[in-house]
């Protein structure tokens, strides 16, 4: 073997070795994010499954008996849960239009040139800011039937002849929390569209301009379609983060007066916590978790799409 093919060789080798690299170099520096993803994710998850195939009541820790399926039958004959259901889809609905709506309003004027704009555009974060439990009590305040600012606005202007309380009546408790949750919300789509809407060229509306189109044609055919993208994928996290919450719920109501404003979340974890019923809690968690399947898949397809 001459010294020209050894050194042939030699440097085959060691662009393998580089190839190689480049390859494992990636995955190396992702794995700790991976497992600390494992650990905290899927592994309660995982746990969460098994456990919700047995009937486990922490009053009794030492029982932890098979039941299969069970645990999924009993949800479908269970009267709060489908009360918890409609509260949830009812909530949903709700909610994130009404964020997205008023996240579009407030992004399209703060797109505007006025005095105080950057103050405004700070100002605008802060019910995003905010704790959960602070703002779950600061409206608990406001809705209060004795010295709430709502009611005494409302007494005021002749809306209302006597007090309503807000958060005591069944009819009225759960839309309360819904306008706590709007106006908690809508920031984030605020500040996701008007990242949209800067992003869109301004020569476009010039143009616009000057072919004679209107306001609200520019509107339609510029500012809408160019921030589609940005509006659907807000809609689609806020979808899934709407779903989950129960904080603001459980600090206003826990869930009453009754069962008038029980959502999955909170049903499955008052289940687990107050009735330490962590089989059945599990399973309800699980059914939960299945549900929202379909609008994760749905985001995860769009961000692969946005990555190609």
């Amino acid at each position: 073997m001459t010294i020209t093919s050894v050194s042939e060789q030699e440097g085959l080798s060691s662009d393998r070795r580089a190839a190689l690299w480049r390859q494992v170099m990636p995955l190396a520096l992702l794995s700790p994010a991976v497992l600390v993803t494992l650990a905290i994710v899927f592994f309660p998850m995982i746990q969460t499954a098994w456990m919700s195939l047995h009937n486990y009541v922490l009053f009794r820790p030492k029982n932890f008996d098979w039941v299969g399926l069970q645990n999924y039958f009993n949800i479908f004959q269970d009267e709060v849960f489908w009360i918890s259901l409609r509260h949830t889809i009812l909530w949903i609905a709700i909610t994130v239009p009404a964020q997205a709506l008023l996240g579009l309003a407030t992004a399209l004027l703060l797109n505007q040139k006025f005095p105080w704009r950057p103050l405004a555009r700070a100002l605008i974060i802060i019910p995003w800011a905010l704790p959960s439990v602070v703002i779950a009590l600061m409206w608990v305040w406001i809705y209060d039937s004795n010295y709430g600012i709502l009611n005494d606005l409302l007494l005021r202007v002749g809306i209302l002849e006597t007090s309503i309380p807000w958060l005591a009546n069944p009819d009225t408790a759960l839309y309360a929390i819904i306008l706590t949750l709007t106006w908690q919300g809508f920031p984030f789509f605020a500040v996701m569209i008007l990242a949209g809407l800067q992003s869109i060229p301004q020569s476009y509306y010039e143009a616009a301009s000057l072919d004679g189109a209107t306001p609200w044609r520019q509107f339609w055919h510029i500012t809408l379609p160019g921030i589609s993208g940005v509006l659907f994928t807000a809609i689609l996290l806020r979808t899934i983060w709407v779903a989950n919450s129960m904080d603001v719920i459980f600090v206003m109501t826990g869930g009453g007066p009754g069962y008038s404003t029980y959502t999955l979340p909170l049903y499955s974890f008052l289940e687990a916590r107050t009735n330490l019923n962590f089989g059945y809690g599990s399973a309800l968690a699980m059914t939960f978790t299945l549900m929202l399947l379909g609008i994760v898949i749905l985001y995860l397809k769009r961000s692969a799409k946005a990555v190609q």
